[in-house]
């Protein structure tokens, strides 16, 4: 089948539960071919983890308005409805959470979760899910795994447990990842490793993924393209040699230039983003950006640039991104 394995169309997702309507995302358009991993590139509160959620739906529904389509293999993931739903989670579309302490159940050992997952969604015996289970922390390389497998969460380090929370991810053999910084609780060594493991896995596995993430010198190391969100919208796009050589959205630029460069920056201050994002239920008019942004003219702060063709594969919601 030709065509992206997942392609986001106009999505806007609303959270209605609290005094005013939160729109954290509005009008994602984003593709993500096969075995090609996209990077969400953006500060906290820009909306990156709202969307891949919301490509296994797993906001509170009667708390959530969803607009626009989410189409795996041109099945739209809005439409789907209880037992259709359970059974796209895990098979065809699967997360690696942030945290695996809290995406883990703290009740039952690793191995158990991992085999009730694969039995879920197949008609094998406890002993094929087990084998099957053992299997995927060998791959995943955590030592002594048949002893793992009968560890709990809170009995693993937070580097075994991130491995056991991919093996976990991989259980079913989905098409799609979706790893929400999978990194950021660990330390560098170790976040190292784990860097080096998913790409080694979506390689050899012909995965596509979806890597959410707030270091751009992650996001160079794990993607193919990266797509710049702000304001729960993508506001730059392009393939990462693109973005991080020629960075056309302002947003992008003050990104780039926060970054510690080995070294250049000794006995001088960080750069830093001016301001705050903005309140999601009041966004301003014109450009979400623009109070932030010092190359804002008059039409940032009245009309909301659209998105322009740099190249091929790179566009820019500015409007001097051509300029």
């Amino acid at each position: 089948m030709s065509g992206p394995i997942l392609a986001i169309e106009n999505l806007s997702v609303t959270f209605t539960g609290g005094a005013k309507p939160v729109r954290a995302v509005n009008g994602v358009d984003l593709h993500v071919d096969r075995g090609e991993t996209v990077a969400l590139l953006g500060e906290s509160g820009s909306g990156k983890s709202v969307t891949l959620r919301s490509i296994l739906r797993l906001h509170d529904a009667k708390k959530t308005r969803i607009d626009g389509r989410i189409l795996v293999d041109d099945v739209d993931v809005v439409s789907l409805q209880g037992q259709a739903l359970s059974d796209f989670r895990g098979k065809h579309v699967s997360m690696i959470f942030q945290e695996p302490m809290l995406a883990l159940d703290p009740v039952y050992t690793v191995g158990q979760q991992i085999i009730e997952a694969i039995r879920r969604h197949e008609l094998v015996s406890a002993k094929e899910a087990h084998g099957r289970a053992l299997a995927l922390f060998e791959r995943v390389r955590i030592p002594s795994p048949e002893r793992r497998l009968e560890a709990y969460p809170h009995e693993m380090s937070g580097g075994m447990r991130q491995r056991a929370m991919i093996a976990l991810a991989l259980s079913c053999s989905p098409r799609i990842l979706l790893a929400d910084e999978p990194t950021t609780a660990l330390d560098a060594t170790v976040q190292v490793q784990i860097l080096l493991l998913l790409r080694e896995l979506q390689q050899d596995l012909g995965l596509s993924m979806i890597f959410v993430t707030h270091d751009i010198g992650v996001g160079v190391e794990v993607a193919d393209r990266i797509a710049v969100m702000y304001a729960g919208r993508i506001v730059e796009i392009g393939p990462v040699r693109d973005v991080i050589r020629a960075p056309r959205h302002p947003y992008t630029v003050a990104l780039l230039s926060t970054r510690a460069n080995g070294g250049r920056l000794t006995g001088r201050r960080l750069p830093v983003i001016s301001g705050n994002p903005p309140n999601l239920a009041e966004l301003p008019p014109g450009c979400a950006f623009a109070p932030r942004c010092s190359k804002a003219i008059d039409i940032c702060r009245v009309s909301a640039p659209q998105s322009q063709a740099l190249s091929a594969q790179h566009s820019a919601a500015c409007h001097r991104a051509t300029e």
